[in-house]
């Protein structure tokens, strides 16, 4: 695929995260034995390594989580089967989390780098950094 496909399916799926699509909407873009790595921030101290099925139930947890989010594309570019991005994120609390009532509004900066096979997602990176919370 072109480096430019890449970026106009990257952009098609950060703008299904950021409607809270459904698993189903996200498979389309997931190559069956995804792996996703989540590196250590303020909500995964530890990081986080994800499967599909994994990826599929952090999704509902964040879906259960969150009433709204946002996912803004400050940066991204290509070059053969990779994208790597920047974006800021906004997520509003549907639940109580820690001392933040329903209502507070969360942000991040992150940097995401994906590895396409075949057209989809094959591998995801990210680095997450939260605003204090």
């Amino acid at each position: 695929m072109e480096p430019s496909e890449l970026i106009e399916i990257t952009r098609a799926y950060v703008n299904k995260i950021s409607s809270g699509a459904s698993d189903e909407d996200l498979d389309r873009f997931y190559a069956p034995d995804i792996v996703q790595e989540e590196f250590p921030n303020a909500f995964f101290p530890q990081g986080a390594r994800r499967n599909h099925s994994a990826i599929k139930e952090a999704n509902a947890k964040g879906r259960n989580a969150l009433s709204a989010q946002t996912l803004e594309i400050v940066n991204i570019v290509a070059m053969g089967n990779n994208v790597a991005l920047e974006a800021h994120w906004t997520g509003t609390l549907a639940v109580p989390l820690g001392s933040h009532p329903p209502g507070t509004t969360l942000c991040a900066h992150f940097a995401q780098f994906l590895e396409f096979k075949d057209g989809l997602i094959w591998r995801q990176r990210s680095y997450d950094c939260y605003d204090p919370l």
